[in-house]
């Protein structure tokens, strides 16, 4: 079988979680000896939709028709494309639209947690079965390095004593930057680490304003990929991620692999896999996170860091590549009824 893994902007995608889920499913499809392509020109038996745009609709609507064995995944949900872009809500029709028109035509669909799972299968427009499978990590990529230590903490100047808290995402309000600046502004003595990049002239109003009145502990890199951020994941204090809505969240995964105490909002979307104070720590708002910050900066976090490193376990490319393989006979035997 050779599967395409068809995203339509993938270049756009590169610096998102989408893209970084499009190479984990490369990598967890070939660790089990399925070949993939990303060309739609080239030869293939099986697709795997990662996009949601109209091009995409007309695309499935082809390969149905040629009877094509197509999976879409549940990357996006209505919930998650809130708060995000500048005018949002002048989009929000036109990209609720696209979302609706392919889930509603979809044989399969794929999404990463039980918490998406809900979502749409809930969505009037869904009509067919609806699998939860994760993104998943690629674990050996977060193994301790000292190396990618050292790049980390020469990039930023660390220093033994300093403390330091780590967030990645892109610039939207829904992953709560406006928040971690916030928090930053009350804790001086300690050094805060954005890692992500979006065009300021599709950042809300709001994010701009917060990150042009940052405070001086405050660093915003922009996007950096390799080994410095994979220094930060294994060589800072914290991975402090506040978002407000996430299909999954593969920096969490990315954290949990790394082995770098996690703090995250306590919201729906980990609430059957990620335990408070077991394998993470939860806060519900700006006062909570300061009060958690200082108290995992300052502590022993190792039991609960271990505990967090089995569930990236749970969630390693190579048994989520077993987990897709089951998912695509499914949709086969879907597609072979329908001839």
């Amino acid at each position: 079988m050779k599967v395409l893994l068809y995203e339509q902007n993938a270049k756009m995608q590169k610096r998102s979680g989408i893209g970084r889920a499009l190479k984990h499913q490369k990598r967890a499809l070939e660790l089990n000896g399925i070949e993939t392509t990303f060309d739609p020109n080239d030869q293939y038996d099986f697709v795997h939709v990662n996009s949601s745009f109209a091009h995409t609709y007309r695309f499935v609507k082809k390969l149905q028709k040629k009877n094509i064995p197509v999976v879409v995944h549940g990357h996006s949900t209505y919930e998650d494309f809130r708060e995000s872009f500048r005018l949002w809500k002048f989009i929000e029709p036109w990209f609720d639209r696209n979302l609706t028109r392919l889930y509603g035509i979809a044989d399969y669909i794929i999404t990463p947690t039980n918490y998406s799972k809900k979502l749409i299968e809930n969505y009037p427009c869904t009509k067919c079965p609806v699998e939860a499978i994760s993104n998943g990590v690629i674990l050996e990529e977060y193994a301790y390095n000292q190396e990618k230590v050292n790049k980390y903490k020469e990039f930023f100047n660390i220093q033994d004593n300093d403390k330091v808290v780590i967030g990645i995402g892109l610039l939207f309000k829904r992953k709560g930057l406006h928040d971690f600046i916030e928090i930053a502004k009350k804790m001086p003595h300690i050094k805060f680490i954005w890692f992500g990049h979006l065009n300021k002239l599709l950042c809300t109003s709001e994010i701009n304003k917060a990150i042009k009145n940052k405070p001086s502990n405050v660093y915003m890199p922009g996007y950096i990929d390799g080994d410095v951020i994979k220094g930060a994941l294994q060589g800072a204090d914290l991975c402090f991620f506040p978002s407000y809505e996430e299909t999954e969240g593969i920096v969490v995964l990315e954290a949990l692999a790394s082995r770098i105490p996690l703090l995250i909002r306590d919201v729906p979307v980990y609430e059957d896999w990620l335990t408070d104070r077991v394998n993470c720590y939860k806060g519900k708002n700006n006062e909570e996170f300061i009060t958690l910050i200082e108290e995992i900066v300052h502590n022993d976090n190792s039991k609960i860091i271990e505990n967090g490193y089995k569930i990236a376990e749970n969630r390693s490319i190579e048994k989520v590549g077993k987990q897709l393989i089951e998912a695509y006979k499914k949709v086969i035997e879907i597609t072979e009824r329908r001839k």
